[in-house]
C-alpha cells in the first residue's frame, strides 16, 4: 500500500516514487504489449510511444490527473484490417487521423459543453459499434487458439498443442480475474501470457511439442508447423540496447475514412475512464483540468504515437484500478511509468522475448478479450435502459450489427469504405435523420 503522501492529488515528482511508477508499468505491460503483438506493429515502439504519449497527456492536462495512456484495443480490429489491405504505413495514416479526430472532437465539446457527445453519439450508436469492433475479429481469435494464421489460410502450431497452450492461457486469465487479490488481480493478461508461454515451453523440454507435430496432419492448409513451440535464436542475437524500429505514415485517404469512425467508440470510453478517476480520488477531472483538455490530451498523444509507429493511445482503466487499490493519487508516480516505459523500449531484447509467444497463446486472450469488449457493448446499451422494442432504436442497433459483422462495403471509385468504419458512420446518420418515436419523447 501506498504511504499517506501519495494520496495527495498534487503533482509531486520524487526520486523514491520510480519503483512504484515502474509496478504501474507492470500492471499495464501485458495489455500495452498485446496490441502490436496481434497487429505486427513493434513493441519496442509501442512502449516508446505509450511513455511519451502519456508526458504529452501530463503537459497538456498541466499534471492533475494519475492516468497512464497507452495501446488502445479499440483498433485492434482496423489496424490487423487495414495491414492487410494496405500495409503499415498507410494504416498509420489513418491512425494519425484518428488522433486528429479526437483533437477536433475536444474542441467542439470546449465550444459546446460535454453533451455533445451524448447528443451525437448516444448508446445506441456506441454501444453496437463497441459490439460489431469485437465481433468482427472472433474468427482471428478462434483461428489462432487451434494453431492457425489470423486469416486461417496456413498452420503454424499443431491443432493438439495448440488447444491445450490456449486453453492455459485463456483459464489462468479467466481464474486471476475471479480469484486474484492484491496486485495481482490487476494483472490478468500478463498472467495468462506468462502461463502459456510456461506450458510451451514445458511442451518443447518434455519433447511432447515435437511428438505432437510428428503425427500431426495438416490437411489441405499451408504447414508451417515445427518440432520447437519457441526459438530463442532472434533474442541472442538482438543486441542488448537499439533505437525502436520507428515506421512513419503514409498517406492514404481509404485508411483515414475507414478507421477514423473507429475512434467513436474509445472516445467515448475515454470520458467513462475520466469519471472513473475522478470517482477513486475524488476530484472532479471533467471541470479541472475539463474533459476538453483530457481529450485533447489523449488526440495528441494518439497522433504522435502513430506518427512514429506506435498504435493509438488510450487512458488504461487497469492502471486506474492500481490506483484505486493503491490509493496512489499523486499524478508523478504515472510520469514515472512513462519513463520506465521509454527507458524499456530501448532494451531490444525485450522485444525479441516477445516475438517468440506462440500464435496459440494469444489466441487464447484473444478468446476472452474480444469477447468483453462485445461484452461492454451490450452492458452499454443495459445501462442506457434502452427500449428495443422501440422501432427506431432497432433499426439503427439492427444495421450497426448487420452491416458491421456481415462486412458490407462501400465503394465510389478509388475509396472504399468496410465493416467497422461503415457500420459507425451508417449508426451516426441514422440516428440524425430518424425520428424519435413518440414513445421516446415522452420519455
Amino acid at each position: 500500500m501506498a504511504d499517506e503522501s501519495f494520496a495527495s492529488t498534487t503533482y509531486n515528482f520524487r526520486l523514491r516514487d520510480a519503483f512504484f511508477g515502474g509496478q504501474m508499468l507492470f500492471v499495464a505491460f501485458g495489455a500495452l504489449v498485446l496490441v502490436p503483438l496481434l497487429t505486427g506493429l513493434n513493441t519496442n515502439v509501442a512502449l516508446f510511444t505509450a511513455g511519451c504519449g502519456t508526458l504529452v497527456f501530463q503537459l497538456i492536462t498541466r499534471g492533475r490527473v494519475p492516468i497512464f495512456l497507452a495501446s488502445s484495443f479499440a483498433f485492434i480490429a482496423p489496424i490487423m484490417f487495414g495491414v492487410q489491405q494496405w500495409g503499415v504505413p498507410a494504416t498509420l495514416c489513418g491512425l494519425v487521423a484518428a488522433g486528429v479526430f479526437y483533437i477536433i472532437l475536444s474542441f467542439f465539446i470546449r465550444w459546446s459543453g460535454p453533451g455533445f457527445l451524448n447528443r451525437y453519439l448516444p448508446p445506441v450508436v456506441t454501444g453496437p459499434v463497441i459490439m460489431v469492433i469485437g465481433l468482427v475479429l472472433a474468427p482471428t481469435a478462434v483461428h489462432m487458439a487451434m494453431g492457425r494464421t489470423g486469416s486461417g489460410d496456413a498452420w503454424l502450431v499443431p491443432e493438439p498443442t495448440a488447444m491445450i497452450i490456449a486453453g492455459v492461457a485463456l483459464a489462468t486469465t479467466v481464474l486471476v480475474a475471479l480469484l486474484g487479490k492484491g496486485w495481482f488481480r490487476l494483472v490478468p493478461i500478463f498472467s495468462g501470457i506468462v502461463a502459456g508461454y510456461v506450458v510451451a515451453l514445458i511442451l518443447d523440454f518434455t519433447g511432447t511439442a515435437a511428438s505432437l507435430q510428428a503425427g500431426f496432419a495438416p490437411g489441405d492448409l499451408a504447414n508451417y508447423t515445427s518440432t520447437r513451440l519457441i526459438d530463442f535464436t532472434a533474442v541472442k542475437e538482438s543486441p542488448w540496447l537499439a533505437i525502436p524500429h520507428f515506421v512513419f505514415p503514409e498517406w492514404s485517404l481509404d485508411a483515414i475514412f475507414f478507421i477514423v469512425p473507429v475512434a467513436i467508440a474509445p472516445a467515448i470510453e475515454h470520458v467513462g475512464d475520466i469519471l472513473a478517476i475522478s470517482s477513486v480520488t475524488g476530484k472532479n477531472y471533467v471541470e479541472d483540468p475539463g474533459i476538453q483538455n483530457t481529450m485533447l490530451g489523449d488526440g495528441i498523444a494518439t497522433s504522435i504515437a502513430c506518427m512514429l509507429g506506435g498504435p493509438p493511445n488510450t487512458t488504461y482503466s487497469e492502471v486506474t484500478g492500481a490506483v484505486a487499490l493503491t490509493r496512489a493519487f499523486n499524478p508523478a508516480i504515472m510520469t514515472w511509468a512513462a519513463i520506465t516505459a521509454i527507458l524499456l523500449s530501448f532494451v531490444d531484447k525485450v522485444g525479441a522475448l516477445l516475438g517468440t509467444i506462440p500464435a496459440p497463446v494469444m489466441g487464447g486472450i484473444m478468446i476472452l478479450l474480444f469477447g468483453m469488449i462485445t461484452v461492454v457493448g451490450i452492458n452499454t446499451l443495459i445501462k442506457a435502459q434502452l427500449d428495443l422494442s422501440i422501432a427506431r432504436n432497432l433499426i439503427i442497433v439492427s444495421v450497426i450489427l448487420v452491416c458491421g459483422i456481415g462486412g458490407m462495403k462501400f465503394t465510389a471509385g478509388a475509396f472504399a469504405i468496410e465493416k467497422i468504419g461503415l457500420a459507425g458512420i451508417l449508426g451516426l446518420v441514422l440516428n440524425l435523420i430518424l425520428p424519435q418515436s413518440p414513445a421516446a419523447k415522452k420519455k
